[in-house]
């Protein structure tokens, strides 16, 4: 899937010295521009990093990969014409809660990605204290602006009126619900993008559990926001953490992905040797207990490109999306993504099923065969385009498991592809039904993540048309029984037309409380539909400054990545999302009814 904050550099070739503004029209406009398909931030977007963060990115961040074979003088020249923004300090942050501040005692919680085991992200009225009659009133209570960042990237964990969440700069954040005042902060070594997980790891204490870009995973101290432990999943250079780990009991169950797919581009890259995978960890030590690849079988030489490069294969099948448990059988289920280069294999747009305890692969199911994909494919030698090239309409979101009324239960997945697909986790992953909602493709169908409760699930699609923008987005809710469409409400017309970056696409996850479903929009529009027939009760345009509790500058973009999250009868989500082409960000929400 191609979900990333995506690349400065497209080659990774040494480039001569000469003017920035001339390397990056020949190098990156094909990617950092809304004129095609691409998954890039755009220009104005990268501008509110600092010339220093640019510069990490390349040196030892996500972009290392694409800055090692430049000079220092040229990731300088390229820091400084990229990034204008200026560097915030965080050992005095803004908004601290005040000596003495009263801690919160409240019980409700959305812990973590899907709100439960099975990523059903359907908050219940006794968590959720907020009805559907009180939506229409919800007003914004407080605004936090996200320091060093052009995206806001972790969607917010609320556990007992605090609240957790990862930045673009690696930072992690704990506030008070209420107030959005900082506890602490603690600093990864890169990206913090996944939900945050809190749970105990020793007799009365509590951590936060998270992953970073570097496949390193933190179990970090509530009370002292000090660092327990962290343990290293990958030594791939590429690979990282970008769906949210799972915690259950005394394990923490990981998904690993990777940008890989970008390398290719460089017809000297020896594409491709990254293998999605899934690692439980001892919630206590950070022991990895086991490990497992999507694709069995490590990569071998395949042929030569045209550059005379030894290509590898087989490759990808990228975790990009939270696992989904089932405690009673003791089986995780994950979606996959393409595959990067050839052979191709049934492992990838596949649904694996793994059991729990050992890590065994007990089944998968795959819906895609020969969707192997690259940056290679959009440049004009395809040196690394695969042979099997396929449409790059892999599962970006979580499969959700529900039971239906008459005992039996269903896989439910959405794909990139526009269909929806129900299988039977009870028989191998049979299909029991399919229902299309979009025309899909490489930006199309769900991306992000869906809501079900036990009779109906909400799917927004994405249709991402940078061409026509207002073509793309809408939401359905499909019966779980059958996958009949009850509903289907199209996206309005995007107020910010005309402005880059803005489209009616809907690529947010849904989020669900009884009687209305929360949904996301890359125009920056956040919009609550009533559940019984679609029609809208509230909606919200983040695209704009606000002014924060923490005195950060702070303005809103395009909703991705992450969904709202609901407790006590607030919401919060994150608005800025700059890659897949969107109107960057940096700025947290809070909302409760009539701003109370």
């Amino acid at each position: 899937m191609r979900c990333l904050p995506i690349p400065l550099w497209l080659v990774c070739a040494s480039l001569p010295a000469q003017d920035p503004a001339a390397i990056f029209r020949k190098h990156c406009q094909i990617c950092h521009s809304s004129d095609a398909e691409n998954r890039a931030p755009l220009p104005e977007a990268m501008a509110k990093l600092s010339p220093r963060a640019v510069r990490a990115s390349l040196e030892s961040g996500s972009m290392k990969a694409q800055g090692d074979p430049l000079s220092a003088a040229e990731r300088d020249a390229v820091a400084a014409f990229v990034g204008k923004g200026t560097a915030v300090r965080l050992e005095t942050p803004g908004g601290l809660c005040r000596a003495g501040h009263a801690p919160p005692t409240d019980s409700t919680f959305w812990n973590g990605w899907g709100v439960d085991a099975v990523n059903s992200r359907y908050q219940p009225p006794d968590m959720a204290k907020l009805a559907a009659a009180d939506v229409p009133r919800l007003k914004l209570k407080w605004a936090y602006g996200i320091p060093n960042a052009n995206s806001a990237y972790g969607q917010p964990t609320i556990v007992a009126g605090r609240l957790f969440f990862g930045g673009a700069d690696g930072t992690v954040y704990h506030l008070d619900a209420a107030t959005g005042c900082t506890y602490w902060t603690f600093r990864a070594e890169q990206t913090v993008r996944a939900a945050v997980s809190i749970g105990a790891i020793q007799a009365g204490r509590y951590a936060a559990l998270f992953g970073d870009a570097g496949t390193n995973v933190y179990a970090v101290d509530v009370a002292t926001g000090k660092q327990v432990w962290k343990t290293k999943l990958d030594e791939h250079p590429l690979a990282r953490i970008t769906g949210a780990p799972k915690l259950h009991g005394n394990r923490l169950y990981v998904p690993l992905s990777s940008h890989e797919e970008v390398s290719p581009a460089n017809p000297a890259y020896a594409c491709c040797t990254f293998r999605g995978s899934v690692a439980a960890l001892d919630a206590e030590s950070g022991r990895i207990l086991w490990k497992t690849y999507a694709i069995p079988d490590p990569p071998k030489p395949t042929r030569k490109n045209a550059a005379g490069t030894q290509l590898m294969g087989p490759s990808g099948a990228a975790i990009w999306s939270s696992p989904t448990l089932d405690p009673d059988k003791r089986v995780l289920y994950a979606a996959t993504g393409n595959g990067y280069s050839d052979p191709s294999v049934s492992y990838t747009d596949a649904i694996l099923a793994i059991d729990m305890d050992t890590g065994s692969l007990l089944w998968h199911k795959q819906m895609t065969p020969d969707d192997n994909w690259n940056f290679s494919c959009v440049n004009p030698n395809k040196a690394n385009c695969p042979e099997t090239s396929g449409p790059d309409v892999d599962f970006g979101s979580s499969p959700i498991l529900r039971k239906l009324k008459d005992g039996r239960r269903l896989l439910l997945a959405g794909q990139k592809s526009g269909i929806v697909h129900a299988l039977d986790p009870d028989r191998q992953g049979k299909i029991v039904w399919q229902t299309r909602i979009g025309k899909g493709g490489a930006l199309g169908g769900v991306q992000w993540g869906m809501a079900a409760d036990d009779d109906t699930l909400y799917a927004p699609l994405s249709d991402q048309n940078f061409r026509d923008p207002a073509s793309a987005g809408g939401l359905f809710a499909l019966r779980i029984a059958s996958g009949e469409k009850l509903w289907h409400t199209p996206a309005p017309p995007p107020a910010c037309a005309g402005r880059r970056g803005c489209t009616a696409a809907q690529m947010a996850p849904a989020t669900l409380i009884a009687g209305a479903v929360f949904s996301g929009s890359m125009d920056g529009h956040l919009r609550a539909y009533s559940t019984r027939d679609g029609s809208l009760l509230w909606d919200f345009d983040t695209l704009r400054e606000f002014p924060t509790v923490n005195g950060v500058k702070a303005s809103g973009g395009s909703l991705n990545a992450t969904g709202p999250t609901i407790a006590a009868g607030m919401m919060f989500v994150n608005s800025g999302y700059a890659a897949l082409g969107g109107m960057g960000g940096n700025v947290l929400l809070a909302f409760s009814v009539n701003g109370q």
